[in-house]
């Protein structure tokens, strides 16, 4: 491997690609757990999603597109509901958050969670009822505050001193109580297939447990008597596999709902674990089902509340990613194939890091098909780049095509709901695709391409 200024994701000469990535039987075959549940080949060879061929959609829409299979969202919603009847089931606006989607977890049961003043008028602009909205940030404005006071939303949860005196000032002010959790740094940190407990303390979210300042932030609420302390909230990573790390998550935070109830006789009614539940992006992927997390986090709670003599809590959990993650897929058009010296195949598509930007920032791995025709190709280890000024503009790292991949074939990337579009930017000014959903053989556009023209209206130079 060769050395790179900008980064071992720039230099790793060759074409073998990673151990786990094997050369397909057949390259036009779909790993089902990659796809959203509609999508298929059909008889031309092109992929379907609920009956629709990608290529109306190409031709309507234009490329590159977010593509959402609305009935697989919705069926991960209900998994989650279905799976924890007793639990609130926030969804995690982050992820991706539209109107048509704050409709769709609304009429799936699901809560929603939102961390911005803009995320917030999208829910109460789609209808969400306020009391079923939990608003995070770990730097809510005076504005977001009292926006969400106004409306009634059903929990804030707290994230510093300085913001538990601001919302007690406007609390007081307006006679009213809301209802707040205060969300707890346990020192756990978990990422995939892996958890770290100790040193993860030195982040901008939460009230740190090891210091005191969780047990202080508590204490003050109850003390002051002005909002309605509702319990603790913990959240520990992101894309996680594996339970180990919720355990010790709670039973550090519900050690902490011990101390609380001991020093002030209080004891709190809920508990938010978070989410930050895996999906597969590639075939090294191997999530857990909504049942099987039920199965071990009730386990885990209800293990750790007789260990500390608590009743237990009322839930709730945060999914985001898993249920709009799987939902969707990227269709773009390729421009370019370029063969570099025999070491690197590159397929240039119409996108890249500014509809996902996570291979980029986060060296996060995707898959990836050709989407408007079956081959009898050879498999060819590809790298799927985008049209950005940028070497590190990548998309998928490596993925075996048919070798006759060629200007003017339809690529299609899984596994883009969460955090590709709310995370989408304008760089090199280029405008940010569409999202359409689809259901029933039938497409809608949810939200629409920008243009140039919403590029220059905003440039008032």
């Amino acid at each position: 491997m060769r050395a790179h200024e900008a980064g071992a994701l720039h230099g790793d000469i060759g074409h073998r690609g990673p151990a786990w990535l094997r050369p397909p039987a057949d390259v036009n075959a779909l790993v089902p757990q990659l796809w959203p549940r509609q999508v298929e080949r059909g008889a031309g060879g092109a992929l379907t999603v609920a009956g629709l061929d990608v290529r109306e959609l190409a031709a309507g829409y234009g490329t590159p597109a977010y593509v959402l299979d609305e009935d697989d969202l919705r069926s991960r919603a209900r998994e989650f509901r279905d799976a924890f009847p007793d639990v609130d089931v926030y969804y995690a606006g982050k992820a991706f958050l539209c109107r048509a989607v704050v409709r769709m977890i609304a009429e799936e049961g699901l809560h929603l969670d939102v961390c911005s003043g803009g995320e917030l008028a999208t829910a109460l602009s789609a209808g969400m009822p306020a009391e079923r909205i939990g608003f995070h940030g770990n730097n809510k404005s005076v504005a977001e505050l009292t926006r969400a006071l106004d409306a009634g939303v059903g929990r804030i949860i707290l994230d510093s001193f300085a913001e538990i005196d601001r919302l007690t000032a406007l609390a007081r002010e307006r006679g009213v109580r809301p209802g707040v959790l205060i969300r707890v740094t346990v020192g756990v940190e978990a990422h995939t297939h892996e958890f770290i407990a100790t040193a993860h303390e030195d982040q901008k979210f939460g009230f740190s447990l090891a210091g005191g300042a969780a047990a202080a932030a508590a204490f003050r609420v109850i003390d002051e008597g002005v909002l309605d302390l509702r319990g603790l909230h913990s959240h520990i990573g992101s894309q996680i596999f594996d339970t180990s790390g919720f355990e010790v998550s709670a039973r550090r935070v519900l050690a902490l709902q011990a101390q609380i109830r001991d020093a002030r006789g209080v004891e709190l009614p809920e508990l938010d674990l978070g989410g930050g539940f895996g999906i597969a992006y590639t075939t090294q992927d191997d999530p857990s089902t909504p049942a099987e997390l039920a199965k071990r986090l009730r386990k885990i709670v209800d293990s750790e509340c007789a260990a500390e003599n608590l009743a237990v809590p009322h839930l709730s959990i945060e999914p985001g990613r898993a249920i709009v993650g799987p939902a969707v897929f990227t269709l773009y058009t390729v421009g370019t194939v370029k063969d570099v010296d025999r070491l690197r195949t590159y397929v240039s598509v119409d996108g890249g890091m500014s509809d996902n930007i996570r291979t980029a920032l986060y060296d996060a791995s995707y898959s990836a098909t050709l989407a408007d025709r079956a081959s009898t190709a050879e498999p060819l280890l590809a790298r799927v780049v985008g049209k950005h000024c940028e070497s590190g503009d990548i998309v998928v790292k490596d993925e075996f095509l048919p070798a006759d991949v060629r200007p003017g074939d339809l690529v299609a990337v899984p596994g883009t709901g969460a955090y590709c579009r709310s995370m989408a930017s304008n760089y090199n000014h280029v405008p940010r695709p569409p999202v359409v959903a689809v259901r029933d053989g039938r497409a809608r556009l949810i939200v629409r391409r920008e243009t140039e023209e919403d590029l220059l209206a905003l440039d008032v130079g």
